[in-house]
């Protein structure tokens, strides 16, 4: 009997440990059954006039003097067309039965004719009814009823080591599924100011563009957007538009073809260990205000430069990327509480939102002189007082010019062409002045003093921490 109750509870163990082992491998076959007729592949064509086999060369008159030099020195092939047709695959799903479907902005953008296919071979000319290449989002419809759907899930529920799936069409590979888990969230990336990327381990390569990633309930918690990558094809870093953020964007798109946006008009930066000392903040926190548009919305608040907005309509700013995120979402003319640090304490102000407006093109910056025999400072920085053209043409009532960046023993991000606008040292700010007012405060500093400077650098402004100064 003891004999036999041991091979039973031996058998109950192989029982349980093969489930356990089920468990750590998911099976797909269902969510791929299911979901797949709802995603769809998308091939768009573009036309474009120039020269096929040299197309960084654009289409010139005949008339144009450089035509000749083309003409004689890059000729054209015989038959070779001064037209010809650009072609690009892509993904994207369904999401309502009559025909709408999300795809990436950068899938369709400039397309003359978007083709859409889908996996019963059926095929549909597609318009474009928006797109946001801010989210990099578009919202596209095809003449079509009765379609496959898919159904959206919560991204903020989603767990870092979750499974997650993608469909999609990889180089043209109709349908491909391929698997891996959530690696990250909340991820934000260089120019990219409004997603908070959900970044995966999930293999996705040009032709997943604008498809759906899946939880394993089969619920779309992403688009599919990019990769990092040296080589062009996948290394193991994908990221995903949030669909809560996708369907925002498309909602606006449909109501009316283009996305409003909050901004309040300032211009941040990360708070770093070393700022926080510098400013007086007990822990890196919030968004620092490099500057202020004059007459803009934060201005008009009260905000300043050197501000540290820490909670806008009560929400945290944790990181400065929270920043834009919750301010692009807030209704234009909304007036929500702004929290900033100022000069070691915390600063309660309304600000009235207003809209984005287009970008404006960047304005040169003040020619430099010559180094000539300038000594330099503590920092190993050369300067100069600016003159009073340089001060219209900046619109700056004072700084100084970096002319040189010598070693000195002192290792900064400052540049020649630089001008240094104000120090802070132990939350008080101090403006630069003259050279000589300068070189003063950094006299009187001891050698292991941390210090932040605001730099005007072309039309930006941005702080620069030094930590250590030269025992000159």
């Amino acid at each position: 009997m003891i004999r036999n109750a041991l091979l039973g509870l031996l058998l109950c163990l192989q029982v349980i440990n093969a489930g356990a082992q089920t468990r750590e491998l998911p099976d797909f076959t269902e969510l791929a059954e299911k979901q797949g007729p709802a995603v769809v592949n998308i091939s768009t064509t573009q036309t474009i006039r120039g020269n096929r086999m040299f197309p960084q060369i654009p289409e010139l008159d005949e008339d144009d003097p450089m035509f000749e030099f083309f003409r004689r020195f890059i000729p054209r092939q015989p038959g070779m067309p001064r037209e010809f047709q650009n072609k690009s695959l892509g993904s994207g799903f369904i999401i309502s039965n009559d025909g709408y479907v999300l795809t990436n902005a950068h899938v369709v953008d400039s397309a003359d004719e978007i083709l859409v296919k889908l996996t019963d071979k059926r095929e549909f000319k597609a318009k474009v009814i928006g797109a946001d290449k801010r989210t990099d989002v578009a919202l596209i419809k095809i003449e079509a009823n009765g379609l496959p759907t898919v159904r959206m899930g919560d991204p903020s529920k989603l767990k870092v080591g979750e499974w997650v799936v993608a469909i999609g069409s990889p180089f043209g590979f109709e349908n491909s599924v391929t698997a891996g888990i959530v690696s990250a969230k909340g991820r934000s990336l260089p120019q990219e100011n409004f997603v908070p990327f959900i970044q995966t381990d999930v293999a996705i390569n040009p032709g997943n563009s604008g498809g759906p990633l899946f939880n394993m309930k089969g619920e779309v918690v992403g688009i599919n957007s990019q990769i990092y990558s040296r080589t062009g094809g996948y290394m193991g870093l994908a990221f995903a538009i949030p669909i809560d953020v996708a369907m925002e964007v498309q909602s606006q798109l449909r109501a009316s073809g283009r996305v409003s946006r909050g901004k309040i008009g300032v211009v941040i930066q990360e708070v770093t260990k070393e700022i926080a000392e510098s400013f007086g903040l007990g822990r890196p926190a919030g968004a620092l205000v490099n500057a202020v548009e004059k007459g803009g919305p934060a201005d008009k608040a009260g905000v300043e430069a050197g501000d540290i907005i820490l909670k806008f309509d009560g929400k945290l700013v944790s990181n400065s990327s929270d920043l834009p995120r919750v301010v692009g979402g807030t209704r234009p003319g909304s007036k929500v509480q702004l929290q900033v640090w100022r000069k070691g304490a915390s600063k309660d102000l309304t600000v009235t939102v207003a809209e984005i407006p287009e970008e404006k093109a960047a304005q040169r910056g003040p020619k430099r002189s010559k180094p000539a025999e300038l000594s330099a400072n503590r920092l190993g920085l050369v300067l100069s007082e600016l003159n009073p053209e340089q001060k219209r043409e900046l619109k700056i009532q004072h700084g100084l010019l970096v002319e040189d960046v010598r070693s000195n023993g002192v290792r900064s991000e400052l540049r020649p062409g630089d001008i240094i606008l104000s120090v802070v040292h132990k939350g008080t700010t101090a403006e630069a002045k003259s050279v000589d007012q300068f070189n003063k405060m950094l006299s009187q500093l001891d050698k292991t003093a941390t210090i932040t400077l605001l730099v005007r650098r072309g039309e930006q402004q941005t702080y620069i921490t030094i930590k250590g100064l030269s025992d000159k």
